[in-house]
């Protein structure tokens, strides 16, 4: 019992707060039930010496569904809150890791859930498919357009974990020439400081060229750590080298941010990242593969199994 207490009060001191203890809560109980709670709080304080400096409210002691024990709760610091059982003569508390879990069901109920949750799934992954489809339309697209399994990534330059997804895409695509589309989206992030410029920087490629935001897109994940803030516009220019863009409009979108090219290259990196978070994105890489969220630098055969999965359900 000492141990599994224990195992609670180390979560609560990663808390890092120490106040003064409460050993009751407000409320209306009984004389009876006030003195209990408060004997029941006393004793694990007692048991474990941390909660001494700890802020300790009990809840409620409603009766379980369990004969012999009643539910309780006990919050710490006015932040986590732990449930427990008690023997109706406070001989034994047992503090529960989460609610109950119903074990009543037959193998033939299970697999039914189990077909309904994964019904469920696939109806909100191909809602989720066709709205990014939709968001994504007109923007640079590689491998085959007409591809029944499209791979939209929410991603950062700046991001290692995103070159190594780079890496991965790259592989896909030459598995599944005919098979896969494959769509980037930006989700740059706060603590990369030349992601950003740098997206923004690809957008204005890709309104004149899709192949210039390619060439921006490959040679950011393949020199990372030569890039910074300082440098990203001028090395932008160098990659662009030779490509069939317009030097003069490509450097006021990307470099001018009192343009109006530049707010609306701005607004559309903005955009992506509000679409990225509407569907869960919190990281990056993150990819959805024909509405099927994938996080992070997956390995290849992760991507395999599922683009394998779509297209054999694709041809019953």
């Amino acid at each position: 019992m000492k141990k599994i207490l224990t195992w609670a009060v180390l979560a609560v001191l990663f808390m890092g707060c120490n106040t003064q203890v409460n050993g009751q809560a407000a409320g209306a109980d009984d004389e009876a039930t006030a003195q209990r709670k408060e004997r029941i709080a006393e004793n694990l304080k007692y048991q474990i010496p941390q909660l001494r400096e700890l802020y300790l409210v009990m809840g409620d002691l409603i009766p379980s569904d369990i004969d012999g024990l009643d539910a309780g709760s006990f919050t710490v610091n006015g932040r986590q809150t732990y449930k427990f059982l008690v023997t109706h003569d406070d001989e034994k508390l047992y503090l529960l890791a989460a609610d109950p879990i119903d074990v009543s069901m037959t193998a033939d109920d299970i697999a039914a859930a189990m077909e309904e949750e994964k019904q469920a799934a696939a109806e909100e992954a191909r809602k989720r498919h066709e709205e990014l489809n939709a968001f994504a339309a007109g923007m640079p697209v590689r491998g085959n357009p007409d591809a029944p399994v499209t791979i939209v990534e929410f991603s950062d330059f700046q991001c290692p974990y995103c070159a190594r997804g780079f890496t991965t895409v790259e592989e896909i695509l030459k598995k599944y020439p005919d098979d896969v589309k494959f769509v980037y989206l930006h989700f740059p992030l706060g603590n990369h400081p030349w992601a950003k410029p740098a997206a923004i920087a690809s957008v204005c490629a890709a309104q004149q060229d899709d192949e210039a935001f390619w060439t921006l897109h490959d040679n950011y994940f393949r020199n990372q750590r030569a890039l910074n803030p300082a440098n990203v516009l001028a090395k932008s220019r160098e990659y662009l080298a030779g490509s069939n863009i317009d030097f003069d409009t490509w450097s006021t979108c990307a470099g001018n941010t009192e343009s109006e090219a530049y707010q609306g290259a701005a607004m559309a990196v903005e955009s992506a990242m509000a679409t990225g978070s509407k569907y869960g994105v919190t990281g990056t890489p993150g990819f959805f593969v024909n509405g099927h969220f994938l996080n992070g630098a997956q390995p290849l055969e992760t991507f395999e199994e599922l683009i394998n999965e779509i297209m054999e359900e694709g041809t019953q």
